[in-house]
């Protein structure tokens, strides 16, 4: 598989993201660091991607992980994040788009001699129906005759649980067997990818407390009537359907360009 003319150092390269148009993996020279005390209101969710990755770095049993749940909660942020903690102790990233999953083994074969290891990242991994990249993602991380890569886990995020749209008429093959309730190919099918990760972290709607707690640590030193802010904040949610980090985001762009 031709990968360009360009070849990583990934000592001085902690990130790449691979570009469709060109078939080539881009170094990120300018690489968005979050910092994992901005992210308020996931602590659990923090604690368990953090103790992985270690576990990970360390050589030890490690699981591909899927963050899921709703929109703006901090589910790509937190990736993220872990990259910032973690790239000091020859952590990589890869991020890969879900159109091209299909060449995730090609990639992995690029790095999988590399001292350094790997989170290839893949965000909003969501498929539609009838087509079959997700059995692609599925026989890359368990299914092949050839062993995975020791040096690279699966990092993705997703609003639905299960990724592939599910349908009422799926559930039309649900048998019942002494007593026991066994669903139909298709909902096995759907249900198997979600199976390949270990860890699987849910991420619920935000409370209004931690998002104004979000607000609160955006403006902190900049406005002196936190009661106004709250409500204007608030209002903003409402209009935007709904409380998040990144709402919270919003609301401080919108505040300042206003």
């Amino acid at each position: 598989m031709a990968f360009g003319k360009l070849t990583i150092d990934w000592r001085s390269t902690i990130a790449a993201v691979w570009r469709s148009n060109r078939h080539f993996l881009k170094p990120i020279t300018n690489v968005d660091l979050v910092n994992p005390d901005n992210l308020l209101g996931i602590e659990e969710q923090k604690e368990a991607i953090f103790r992985n990755t270690e576990h990970f770095l360390r050589g030890k049993p490690a699981s591909h992980t899927l963050l899921w749940g709703a929109r703006g909660g901090g589910k790509s942020s937190l990736i993220k994040a872990v990259l910032t903690r973690y790239h000091t102790y020859g952590l990589r990233m890869i991020q890969i788009p879900k159109d091209d999953l299909h060449l995730l083994v090609d990639i992995t074969d690029e790095i999988v001699d590399s001292h350094y290891r790997f989170i290839i990242y893949c965000d909003d991994l969501t498929f539609e129906e009838g087509r079959g990249e997700y059995r692609m993602l599925k026989s890359t991380m368990e299914g092949t005759l050839e062993k995975p890569p020791a040096n690279v886990l699966i990092y993705a995020s997703s609003n639905l649980r299960h990724m592939v749209p599910e349908r009422m008429s799926d559930n039309l093959a649900t048998t019942t067997i002494d007593g026991e309730i066994h669903p139909g190919e298709v909902v096995e099918d759907k249900l198997s990818l979600a199976d390949r990760f270990g860890l699987s972290l849910s991420f619920r709607p935000m409370g209004k407390d931690t998002y104004l707690e979000i607000v609160d640590t955006l403006f902190k030193g900049k406005v002196q009537d936190t009661e106004l802010l709250h409500q204007e904040a608030l209002a903003y949610a409402i209009a935007r359907g709904g409380n998040s980090g990144r709402t919270a985001r919003h609301f401080f762009n919108h505040f300042y360009s206003s």
